[in-house]
This record gives C-alpha cells, structure tokens and sequence, in this order.
C-alpha cells in the first residue's frame, strides 16, 4: 500500500470523504516547498565500496515495514539490463527504494555477454548502461555484471533482504520464471510496470521511421559511412528532404497567401463600408443642395421673386383715367434697362409704335427675361396690352423693340 501511494508520486489524487452526510472531495497530498535533496554525486558502484564486517543477518517483511534502525536500512535488491535508460526504469527504481521506510536500493546491471546472450543485442553498452544507472536518483549502488540468476551465495555477498521486480513471470534461461526461487523463500517485493514506455518500444519507433532518422542524421553532418548507408540510398534521402523542403515552402507560401487573401478580404470590407457611408453622405448633400426641397430651389425661387419683382410696375391708381380720355404715354422704359441710354427717351417714336435698340451686351440679358410666359405677360401688363415684337439685327449685332398697341 505504501509502494503505490508512492508510486502516485507527487500529482493529484482525490478521494471522498463523508462528513455529515455529505461527500466532499480533499486532496490527498499537499504541495511540497521547493528545495535541492543535495545529490551531486552518482551512485558508487558495489565493487568499489568496503565490505561490512558485521554478520548477515536478513528482516523479516514485518519489521521492515515498522521501519528499522537509521543504521541499518533495508537492503533492496533490483536488477535489469537497463537498456535506453527511460522513464519505465525510472519510475520501477522509484517504487523499489519507496517500498520500505528506510531503504538502501542496490541495482544490478548484467553486462553485454549475458544480455546478447540470453537477450539480445544492446544499443548501448555495458558501460553505458552501468553510468546511465548510477545517475538515477533513487540509486544508492550498483553492482557491474550483474548475474541472470540469483544465487544465495550472490544474495549473501550483498547482504540483500528483499528482490523488488515487477510480478509477471520472467520466462529465461530455461525456466519458466527465474525470481520463482526468491519469491518461495519470501524475499520477492512487487513493483508495477509502466505502460506505454520499454526499450522495445523505444526500437520499435526508430524502425518504424528508419528512413526519417536516417535522413536526420545525415542532415545533421553524419556520413553514409557511418549510418552504414548505400551511396544509392544516400542519394534517394538526400532527393527526399529536397522534396520536403519544397512542400514546406509551398505550404508557407499557400499559409502566407491564405493570411494575405484574409487581410485583403477584411481590407476590402472595410473600404466597401467607407465607400457606403461615404456614397449615403454624398447622396445626402446632393439631395439636399439638388433635391425636390434642396437649397437650390429655394435659392432659384428666391431669385427669380426678385427678378419679377423688379420687372412688374407699379399699382396704378384707381383714380387714373380710363383708356379712351388719356393719351398714349409718350416714352416706353422697360424696368430691367432703365440705366440703359437707348430706353429714355425712346430714339424712334411713331403714333402707337415705341421701338428701343438694344446693344449687343443688353441682347442676351432681354432673350433670357422674356423667355418664360410669366414675364410675357408681366410685359404685357406694364404696357397695357401692348405687343413686344423683338428683331434681331444679325451679324451687326444688337437688336430691336417694338411695342404696338
């Protein structure tokens, strides 16, 4: 129980609690303060430390889980080939040194002849593996060539009191399970293997993907030679992270034009809403400078109740003779050339004829006023009923006006 509370390490677990009647979730564990254990040395190897002169005397699994004597701890025994040294490793020599409360944790490496004998080739090698061990956390020693099979004398040298492995039976060597014998005589202390991660693994991955590592490795400076490459193989990887390299840059360049066609489009729906905004206020001004009741207009009407105001006469008064006992007027003025020399007095006057010359300056001005029916007949009053007859006098320029009753 004590392993794999451990074994939870330091993460999250969460249990129920009943306090009246409710269940309410606590943590199971509460954080740690940060602090350095202090190990900067790797764990000495077995052959190099001095033996103990004092008798061998092994516990018993009930007084080790009481806990012993600070001066005599646990000696837990743990072998493997500890090959590619990971986590699953890592984490079963966790749980060996947490089985007891004080633990001394010997691990065993077997070396290359055993291991490609019984085994399998190794990637790395002997040495490799022992310094890769030592360097664990949990290692307080190592013991270099380790044996296949323990043997009592084996057990009695290295003062072992318990073998801690992981509980599925190790088929080797022609037996059937070779910790059958340790755990018959009560010295076997299961651990739990980590799922997901081995060696085996680890190989698996790396030739399931040979062709990326090895275009990796040449990638990164490794000859042909040494990753035992064919020239002909050597040059189809070398095509192949050509070719890689160019659908990578075809897929930037499809990434980048994706992104630019997204700020185009977002550009353009901004400047359509410009556009729109700005069109409803332009139409706005013209349709209130140009419109049905746009200023125009009204400056138009202004303009032109001016225009005829200055151009009709005066009221005559209700005494003025009637038309047969007055005379007909001996000058004509038209109100809008009254400035004008040629209208005072009239330069040809004959019986009930008035004419007037215009210059060439006061011709278009007279065209302009007599072009609607209003001042027509605002002429037409202010002489009485008289008739307006306009010539024009041609290339000489200027005009004439006659006026008959």
């Amino acid at each position: 129980a004590e392993m794999e509370a451990h074994s939870s390490g330091f993460g999250r677990k969460r249990k129920r609690e009943e306090l009246n009647g409710e269940m309410k979730e606590a943590e199971c564990f509460r954080k740690l303060p940060r602090r350095t254990l202090g190990l900067t040395e790797p764990a000495p190897f077995a052959d190099e430390l001095v033996a103990a002169k004092a008798p061998y005397v092994r516990v018993s699994m009930e007084e080790a889980r009481r806990g012993t004597p600070e001066d005599r701890p646990v000696r837990v025994y743990a072998d493997g080939i500890f090959d590619i040294f990971h986590s699953g490793h890592a984490r079963a020599l966790m749980q060996a040194k947490c089985l007891f409360p004080n633990t001394h944790l010997i691990v065993g490496v077997c070396s290359d002849d055993l291991t490609h004998n019984f085994k399998g080739f190794t990637v790395m090698n002997e040495d490799e593996r022992y310094d890769a061990v030592s360097h664990c956390r949990y290692v307080d020693e190592v013991v270099r060539n380790a044996p296949w099979t323990l043997t009592p004398a084996f057990l009695a040298e290295h003062r072992i009191d318990f073998v801690a492995h992981d509980n599925i039976p190790y088929i080797s060597a022609g037996s059937d399970d070779v910790y059958k014998h340790i755990k018959e005589a009560g010295m076997f202390a299961p651990t739990q293997r980590t799922e997901g991660i081995s060696t085996s693994d680890i190989i698996t991955r790396i030739v399931r993907d040979y062709d990326v590592y090895v275009r990796r490795n040449l990638q990164r400076g490794y000859t042909a030679k040494e990753l035992n490459v064919s020239f002909i193989n050597e040059k189809k990887y070398h095509l192949q992270e050509h070719v890689d390299k160019v659908k990578q840059k075809v897929r930037d360049v499809e990434e980048k034009s994706k992104e630019f066609v997204q700020k185009v489009e977002e550009r353009g729906i901004d400047l359509i809403q410009k556009w729109e905004e700005k069109s409803r206020e332009f139409i706005g001004n013209f349709l209130q400078m140009f419109g049905p009741d746009g200023a125009l207009k009204h400056m138009l009407k202004e303009g032109k109740g001016r225009m005829l105001q200055a151009i009709s006469p005066r009221q005559s008064p209700s005494s003025s003779p009637v038309r047969e006992e007055r005379s007909p007027s001996p000058t004509f003025r038209l109100p809008f050339f009254t400035s004008s020399p040629f209208f005072s007095p009239p330069p040809h006057h004959s019986g009930s004829h008035y004419t007037v010359v215009l210059s060439v300056a006061e011709e278009p001005t007279f065209l302009s006023l007599i072009a609607e029916e209003r001042i027509q007949r605002e002429l037409d009053g202010a002489t009485r009923n008289e008739k307006v007859f306009f010539r024009s006098r041609g290339s000489r320029g200027g005009a004439t006006i006659t006026t008959c009753e």
